[in-house]
């Protein structure tokens, strides 16, 4: 459906390669509505532009927040053309159609990163407001409108599509196709979405402040002894130390792992080991040193020098099966009086009283290049349990299949986990290859002689092919859950519907760089 367009209503921050269209437009005898600094711009190339306010009988107010807010504007790029009441109404509140809005936003990335420049000697304070000041209201509503409206109104929500728009109405003597409408439109909602995830992160930031806000406290070296570190923070909103001798820098970077993982169990009993930030042992069970005894079956090589946290008070039994191999550190929430005093006896071993809360509320946060990467934590296990292989999974197969997914989502990629009845039996992780973390996996619970037959496999990614599903049931693996996603997915299908295998696909990628 093809229309030509006779009104346009232009208003944006960025005006460089804006004048090219204006001039074609009023080529065109299209009339066009404009506001302020826009205004201003159009007047100037002595072009014909009617004021909003002239549409609206109402000022800019409240400076300039409010302008564009009226229903003689939205009625305008909101109205369907083809409805009858809609045309009615416009006609009864001489509301005029607006067929064309080039609206861009307020720059609320560039601003942020202006006042994080190293030249800016201003306060926190006035830095704050002008960031706020450029979080755009009426921008994202007219563009949200008229994409909405696609049908009857063309929108271009950004500059580096000028040119694009400029092309397309000076070809087709300033008519546009719906098709043509309806692709700007998903341009201009990519761009709404960009705008509130930059303006979410930006005040998620501001709520919790960042680490570097924090106390900083020096450590005794980084990774290595040549290396100098420091911890920003308060350890103490986590845990008090009962024992042993300073966190280290490394010590910290385990714990934090410990803490993540353990965070996953909220009814289970729960125990697991971690060395070198990956879980080596994990299992759930009905007391807490069953839990502590199969975790540490699954790797007891590994186990040793690691950091281990549970979710349950330490018993004085679970404390006497703990104290018989050497460990750095060991976290819960909470000693009985005799397990306590037995854990002591060891004068360097850390000992951890976690509070009710584990979780940071600050997201991750990671130093590269000459900047720091921030985002959210992978707090989601699964977004979807598709059961699309050859049988649906047992009971128990399901809570496996649960539980092998956390452990994956915990572990370096590449990532496997195979899981049986609760307990961690072999994991490969920090793989270059998806099939080579596999291999590790099989490897790794046979050298425990552990009977991977009826075990259970989690993918931290799609299988880009069968092959990896193929040697894990040769293995012995009987179910399997994946996010799924790969071009090749009904190659694994297939070959799990052919041998009768369980596939859960997720739709959840679980990646751990």
């Amino acid at each position: 459906m093809q229309k030509k367009i006779k009104s346009a209503l232009i208003s944006v921050f960025y005006k460089d390669g804006l004048e090219n269209i204006v001039k074609l437009l009023h080529d065109q005898q299209v009339i066009i509505y404009s506001t302020g600094g826009t205004k201003d711009f159009i007047d100037k190339l002595n072009v014909p532009c009617i004021a909003v306010e002239d549409i609206t009988g109402f000022p800019s107010i409240l400076s300039g927040r409010v302008k564009t807010l009226h229903p003689l504007v939205f009625g305008g790029i909101l109205g369907r053309r083809n409805d009858e009441v809609h045309a009615s109404e416009m006609k009864q509140y001489n509301i005029p159609e607006i067929d064309l809005v080039i609206v861009d936003l307020y720059p609320f990335e560039e601003t942020i990163a202006q006042f994080s420049a190293k030249n800016y000697s201003g306060s926190i304070e006035d830095a704050e407001k002008a960031i706020i000041e450029k979080i755009d209201i009426g921008g994202p509503s007219m563009i949200r409108a008229a994409a909405k409206n696609f049908e009857d109104v063309m929108v271009l929500a950004a500059k580096k599509d000028y040119t694009l728009l400029y092309n397309l109405l000076h070809e087709q003597d300033g008519s546009t196709l719906i098709e043509q409408r309806k692709a700007f439109a998903i341009k201009a909602f990519d761009v709404c979405t960009a705008y509130d995830t930059a303006i979410s992160a930006y005040f998620h930031q501001l709520a919790v402040g960042t680490p570097f806000n924090k106390e900083k406290k020096a450590l005794r070296y980084g990774e290595n002894p040549h290396q100098a570190a420091a911890f920003y923070g308060d350890l103490h909103e986590l845990f008090s130390q009962l024992n042993g001798k300073e966190l280290s820098y490394n010590n910290l970077v385990d714990v934090d792992a410990a803490l993540a993982l353990i965070n996953e169990f909220k009814e289970d009993i729960a125990f697991g080991i971690i060395k070198h930030t990956n879980p080596c042992g994990v299992a759930i069970a009905a007391t807490l040193e069953d839990a502590w005894n199969n975790a540490l079956s699954g790797d007891p090589e590994s186990a040793f020098g690691g950091v281990l946290v549970c979710n349950k008070i330490v018993d004085e039994q679970t404390a006497k099966a703990i104290n018989e191999i050497f460990f750095e550190v060991l976290i819960a929430p909470g000693f009985e009086e005799a397990a306590l005093s037995l854990l002591k006896t060891k004068k360097n071993r850390i000992l951890l009283q976690t509070t009710t809360s584990h979780a940071s509320t600050t997201g991750q946060y990671k130093s590269l290049l000459n900047g720091v990467l921030w985002q959210q934590h992978d707090d989601v296990n699964f977004a979807a349990w598709n059961e699309a292989g050859g049988r649906s999974c047992t009971g128990a197969e399901k809570k496996d299949l649960a539980f092998a997914n956390i452990i994956c989502k915990h572990l370096k990629s590449n990532a496997i986990a195979l899981v049986k009845d609760g307990r961690l039996l072999g994991k490969g992780c920090g793989q270059t290859s998806r099939i080579d973390a596999l291999r590790q996996a099989i490897a790794k619970a046979h050298q425990f002689d552990v009977d991977l037959n009826g075990a259970v496999l989690a993918s931290d990614a799609f299988f880009p092919f069968d092959d990896c599903v193929k040697i894990a049931h040769e293995a012995g693996i009987k179910a399997f859950i994946q996010p799924g996603g790969s071009i090749r997915d009904e190659d694994t299908i297939k070959y799990s519907k052919e041998n009768n295998l369980a596939m859960v696909i997720t739709g959840i990628r679980h990646f751990k760089h």
